[in-house]
């Protein structure tokens, strides 16, 4: 039996492209909006270049990156409160559009599932707070066809530690053998969405991981319809 279906978002629901230039341009952007010197954007990139550099992602706990924003800024002399900080992480984040490029059947996928009475799911790596990531879920049209939603950066750990899957599951009140998870990486999708009991599809229509240890999926999808197809497997229909 399947209740649920939950996906990751980058390089899947959507792709993301990490673009050097648009560290500076993020940077730039936020500066104006606060009306601060743009002389400021040397300093504030090299710190966050330092940081990105310096970070390693594979640690479990995720960055809290509205505080580590304020410190970057403090220490190139530019001091924020609370609502100048949101100005700025709004317009960051809005310089990284180009970086966000939606699958196009991702909409099409989450009505399908959800037409089969089917829950579903969203669990995402990502540093930045909560409330700006639901933003793009909207302008995706994907937050209304999302029963759950999960961020790291809301629950202080990045998959594959088992806590963000069973936050998830929690919501959508199903059990993890009744769940399938959608993800294209193998050690934080595969294993993590495993180990917790979830049966896994490994999304390869935006990269393909080679296989890693014993991360190995139950599926593997090359197109967003091969998900909806083990899905009708998995339900009966096929």
């Amino acid at each position: 039996m399947l209740d649920a279906v939950l996906f990751d978002w980058g390089h899947t629901l959507m792709d993301w492209v990490w673009e050097d230039e648009l560290v500076e341009a993020g940077v730039r952007a936020g500066l104006e909006a606060v009306g601060a010197p743009p002389d400021r954007a040397g300093p504030v990139t090299a710190r966050y270049r330092a940081e990105a550099k310096l970070s390693d992602w594979e640690i479990p706990e995720e960055v809290e990156y509205e505080p580590l924003v304020r410190t970057m800024l403090s220490e190139s002399g530019v001091d924020v409160d609370d609502e100048a900080l949101r100005a700025y992480l709004i317009a960051e984040h809005a310089a990284w559009a180009p970086a966000r490029r939606p699958a196009s059947m991702s909409v099409a996928l989450l009505d399908a599932l959800r037409e089969r009475g089917l829950k579903t799911g969203l669990v995402s790596n990502s540093m930045d707070p909560p409330w700006i990531l639901m933003r793009d879920l909207e302008e995706q049209e994907l937050a209304e066809r999302l029963d759950a939603v999960v961020f790291s950066s809301e629950v202080g750990v990045r998959k594959p530690r088992a806590e963000i899957f069973q936050a998830a599951l929690e919501r959508l009140a199903v059990p993890a053998e009744r769940a399938l998870f959608v993800g294209d990486r193998l050690y934080a999708d595969v294993r993590g969405a495993r180990d917790v009991g979830m049966r896994t599809v490994q999304a390869m229509w935006f990269r393909a991981e080679e296989d890693e240890d014993d991360a190995v999926p139950d599926y593997r999808a090359f197109t967003q319809v091969d998900v909806l197809n083990i899905v009708r497997r998995l339900v009966g229909e096929l």
